[in-house]
């Protein structure tokens, strides 16, 4: 397929997302940016949903990559009525959303005890609050079809606490999305659509070069407590995402699959 890039992990080897429509919120850079390209390479035609200046061209750029529509739209995952106007235009654009990745995320590194409360409404209102809305937008359109897949973006932390930093905030919103994600699942399943979270460990991103751009000594850390014993490319996502929101997933609901090179063995 157009744009395929040997050994990404998400060749074109899911056949019935060939002209799907995926929306990606999240999807102006990074993980969310990476996972949109992926589900391009299967055929997708894709829809980034994101803040951040210039998402439009990113957008029109998915489309020259793969050769199929894709557009980019400014979009809040904090607002509801936002978010509704968003997958309203998709619809009309690309057609019915079929599938949804909620790759938009912050995180933050603060002392619990100090931690000023409007940065923690902040992690949770965005990662938390903004998935579940994500979601409830993309249902307003894809239970009436009766089919969709919902992949959200949770974390390694959702499960255990990461060191050397201070994220209560950002762990805590993870483990609301994880079970979220269930929620979800066994609400929606009777109704057609699966919902499923992909969890990563630490992943080279404009999140984690936040931390490790300030502290170099926390990236050598890391991959010395990760059995693989490097950091995740956001590529290491893509066959994961790709298969979740394909039909090779049609029985697979609720389910959190952890990518973080045996971080969490340990």
């Amino acid at each position: 397929m157009s744009g395929a890039r040997p050994g990404s992990g998400a060749e074109a080897v899911h056949p019935d997302l060939a002209g799907a429509v995926a929306v990606v919120t999240g999807g102006g850079r990074g993980l969310g940016l990476s996972m949109a390209r992926a589900l391009g390479r299967q055929g997708c035609h894709v829809a980034l949903l994101d803040l951040l200046p210039g998402v439009e061209d990113t957008g029109a750029e998915l489309a020259s990559e793969t050769g199929l529509p894709a557009l980019g739209r400014g979009a809040d995952v904090t607002d509801a009525g936002d978010l509704r106007a968003a997958f309203d235009a998709v619809a009309e654009r690309l057609g019915t959303p079929r599938v949804l990745v909620t790759a938009a995320g912050i995180a933050a590194w603060a002392d619990a005890e100090d931690q000023p409360p409007e940065q923690w409404r902040r992690v949770l209102d965005v990662n938390l609050t903004g998935t579940f809305l994500a979601c409830q937008a993309f249902a307003r359109h894809a239970l009436p079809a009766g089919r969709g897949a919902v992949v959200t973006v949770g974390s390694m932390s959702a499960s255990i606490v990461n060191v050397p930093q201070h994220q209560a905030a950002y762990n805590a919103s993870k483990a609301g999305v994880e079970h979220l994600t269930r929620s979800l699942a066994v609400e929606w399943a009777p109704r057609g659509l699966r919902v499923n979270a992909v969890s990563p460990g630490y992943t080279l991103s404009d999140m984690t070069r936040q931390f490790t751009d300030a502290r170099p000594e926390l990236r050598r850390r890391w991959e010395e407590l990760t059995p693989m014993g490097r950091m995740g490319e956001p590529s290491d996502l893509d066959g994961v995402v790709a298969f979740l929101a394909s039909d090779a997933a049609r029985f697979v609901t609720g389910q959190a699959i952890v990518v973080d090179g045996g971080y969490t063995l340990l």
